[in-house]
């Protein structure tokens, strides 16, 4: 099964690189676009670095992760809500692109290299986030005998997955060289808190303990605010 699941990642991993680099460089029309060749290196060398920590370490949280996407959602809302996050996520990549190739944006190498800082920073949040909720799914569900976590990140606001992750996608567009990236961005956040608000629905009404926990911690994604 182990090995099943190994070449089940590697797959994936080279599948998803391929992916990011098609849309990339197709829109950008050019190989010689540093600043994009510098994101895919941090960005899906990290995806691998830490894909295969998690394959040696918790491959069942591989498992669980290995389903995403809109099709994976079992609830209609969050379908809806998956497929907005993604056409926002593929319209950051590619208006990104399109800017470095029309020159609409004109962004600082520095701006761009902290954008890729930003982004590793990021990501290895995230990954702390999941070394602690073994459950973190791509997909909103309940396991059984699944517990409610409530200490370290969890402990301080309730979506810390979410708000690890946030910086990550907003310096994608800087280290790709483009500041109207953004504006594709802007997309994802609303549709994050609405995936975020029905989450919340969806673990008090199906996971024991949920409701309790929510009372406890106050706040979702920003300590102190919301």
């Amino acid at each position: 099964m182990e090995k099943t699941l190994s070449r089940r990642v590697f797959e994936g991993l080279a599948q998803f690189t391929l992916t990011m680099a098609a849309l990339i460089f197709l829109p950008a029309w050019t190989l010689l676009y540093w600043q994009a060749w510098v994101f895919l290196l941090v960005f899906c060398g990290l995806c691998t670095a830490f894909s295969f920590y998690f394959l040696r370490h918790d491959p069942q949280l591989i498992e669980r992760r290995m389903k995403a996407g809109p099709v994976a959602e079992k609830e209609p809302a969050q379908r809806l809500i998956m497929s907005i996050a993604s056409a926002g996520f593929v319209g950051t990549i590619v208006v990104s692109a399109l800017d470095h190739r029309f020159g609409w944006s004109e962004v600082p190498p520095w701006v761009s290299l902290a954008g890729d800082a930003l982004m590793a920073l990021s990501y290895f949040l995230v990954v702390l986030v999941l070394r602690q909720n073994s459950y973190a799914a791509s997909t909103i569900r309940v396991e059984d005998g699944q517990p409610v976590v409530g200490t370290g990140f969890y402990g301080v606001i309730r979506h810390p997955m979410y708000a690890t992750a946030l910086p990550m996608f907003l310096a994608m567009p800087p280290a790709l060289g483009s500041y109207w990236g953004l504006l594709a961005f802007a997309t994802i956040l609303p549709a994050l808190i609405w995936r975020l608000l029905d989450e919340e629905r969806f673990l008090v009404a199906h996971l024991d303990g949920y409701a309790n926990y929510r009372e406890r911690v106050r706040y979702r994604l920003i300590p102190g605010i919301w």
